[in-house]
């Protein structure tokens, strides 16, 4: 089913996406992970474990002439990154399959970075970037569970600037005649700048 979405704003519905059983970045956190990224035409960026793909086709979207690299190592993922990119008629993403950070040593220079999921491998992940990233360029991890978190926090020292929110969104859900919020889990965006948060890159 092809869509056609014709806003300029992020915030693509949820349910316009093909899942499966795939996790999906949420719509609303979606929205912040981009606004934090800082994104502008021309830039590459790389989606390291990109699911569905919700996030890179949002990015792909913002950047333009520039180039997205999703990255995604479960093949039943892949299959659904790729149909979410034909649905959307994305030309600037790049599906790039395997397990990081094996997979990116070919890969151009990123000025931003996603990472939504690591399988395990998060630390090893943020080092290869303090090599490969310039100064400027910007990190943003979503993470769901406490050890996440506390893996993105210890292994962003020098020269990373770095901030962290937590969002909890809930949602309107109709119970009979009446409304109900529903929450979501809560997530952390720890948004990081090679060489401090000086608004540049």
């Amino acid at each position: 089913m092809k869509v056609n979405w014709p806003y300029a704003t992020p915030g693509i519905p949820d349910n316009l996406f093909q899942r499966d059983k795939i996790p999906l970045t949420k719509e609303e956190i979606r929205v912040i992970t981009l606004a934090k990224a800082r994104l502008s035409p021309g830039q590459v960026v790389w989606d390291i474990g990109s699911g569905t793909g919700s996030l890179a086709i949002e990015a792909a979207r913002l950047i333009g002439k520039g180039k997205v690299y999703a990255v995604e190592q479960d093949q039943k993922a892949v299959e659904i990154l790729r149909e979410n990119i034909g649905r959307f008629g994305i030309d600037n993403i790049e599906v790039v399959e395997g397990r990081a950070p094996e997979v990116l040593g070919g890969l151009p220079e990123p000025q931003r970075v996603f990472i939504g999921g690591s399988g395990g491998t998060l630390g090893a992940i943020i080092k290869f970037l303090e090599k490969k990233m310039p100064r400027g360029g910007r990190l943003v991890i979503n993470a769901v569970t406490l050890e996440t978190l506390t893996a993105a926090f210890n292994a962003l020292g020098e020269p990373w600037g770095k901030e962290i929110v937590q969002v909890v969104v809930a949602r309107s859900t109709a119970l009979g005649g009446y409304h109900l919020l529903q929450a979501n889990n809560p997530v952390w965006i720890i948004a990081a700048q090679k060489g401090g948060n000086d608004g540049g890159g």
